[in-house]
């Protein structure tokens, strides 16, 4: 007889989306995505009403997830969630669903860092070979990490202050771009020289990042040019986001080439929400074939936060047996 498959019910509710995947023996069935609209009238994701969203859409994600996959949830095998990192009353309603479900149906629990998922979601539609290296970016974070197996991962840098996504997003609200501006700014960028304007890049130490730095520069250089010329930014829209763009990417670049020499390493990917950057996919794919590198980028729709990176690594922590008890709570800043 055959074995039972393996159906994961994955929950991510980390920031302003809710959504909710299925994931049987290792593939996706369905991963359903409700964004927030409701963050755009301020500027930025308001945690209040975040959690609000989340607590009025999970219900319904969770039913269309089980419905497109053709799964019954008396045929779910375990339970997977976000515990970390995120806003914390956002993980605190995907933390007690999750709660609730498995225990409702005496499911095993299984708790997922989030960053570790956005890794792992390079093994949704392929197999990268250990070790390989993944640059991790995101609104919130920015990390180099060395992954030795599925679960053996090592942070081996990152960001001291800005994420490389919060830069973005900062520098477009800066020009006046309306949230989320990160976007933008890589669309407006293909369209411009990103040699025009000139801006520093930080020199961290090791593996390090710091964005700070150019958002200040960027900040500074806008003030001094409107002053002469108030129109400025109409009218070098495209080069400011081109220059921006190549300088944040070079930076990101510089230290993904770094790891991959110091550790003789040749695959490599990247993964986050900036991953699905036009210029940074462009940029890695060009290291590909400028050093050697079998280059991995996940699918759009698994670059930004998503339930199915959320479920590919509670489906690996299934087959490992780590699973979480009832007393588990979320965490906003927790580390690996």
């Amino acid at each position: 007889m055959p074995a039972d498959p393996i159906n994961i019910l994955a929950i991510e509710s980390s920031c302003d989306e809710t959504s909710a995947a299925i994931i049987q023996d290792g593939k996706v069935l369905s991963n359903i995505i409700a964004t927030q609209k409701v963050h755009e009238r301020y500027g930025g994701v308001v945690p209040e009403l975040a959690s609000r969203a989340h607590m009025q859409n999970i219900v319904p994600v969770v039913d269309t997830a089980l419905k497109d996959a053709g799964v019954n949830k008396k045929d779910i095998t375990a339970v997977a969630f976000t515990r970390s990192p995120g806003l914390i009353g956002s993980l605190l309603v995907g933390a007690c669903f999750a709660k609730s479900y498995a225990q409702a149906l005496g499911l095993p629990l299984i708790a997922v860092h989030h960053m570790q998922a956005h890794v792992l979601a390079h093994f949704i539609d392929s197999k990268p070979e250990f070790p390989f290296l993944c640059l991790t970016v995101s609104g919130g974070h920015t990390q180099i990490v060395l992954c030795r197996d599925y679960l053996d991962m090592e942070v081996l840098g990152q960001t001291i202050d800005d994420a490389a996504g919060e830069a973005f997003d900062k520098v477009a609200k800066m020009l006046g771009l309306p949230y989320p501006g990160g976007p933008l700014v890589d669309k407006y960028a293909a369209l411009g020289d990103p040699l025009r304007f000139k801006f520093p890049m930080s020199e961290m130490k090791d593996y390090e990042f710091s964005f700070s730095g150019i958002k200040t520069s960027v900040l500074y250089f806008l003030q001094a040019q409107k002053k002469t010329n108030p129109d400025f930014i109409a009218e070098n829209l495209n080069d400011i986001c081109a220059s921006v763009q190549y300088t944040i990417i070079n930076m990101l670049m510089n230290k993904l080439r770094k790891a991959a020499k110091d550790l003789h390493i040749n695959h490599i990917g990247i993964a986050g929400g900036v991953s699905a950057n036009s210029g940074l996919r462009k940029a890695i794919k060009e290291a590909g074939e400028k050093y050697g590198w079998q280059v991995y980028i996940p699918k759009f729709e698994y670059c930004t936060d998503n339930a199915a990176m959320i479920g590919i690594t509670g489906y690996h922590k299934y087959l490992k047996g780590e699973f979480a008890d009832m007393t588990v709570s979320p965490d906003a800043r927790s580390a690996w």
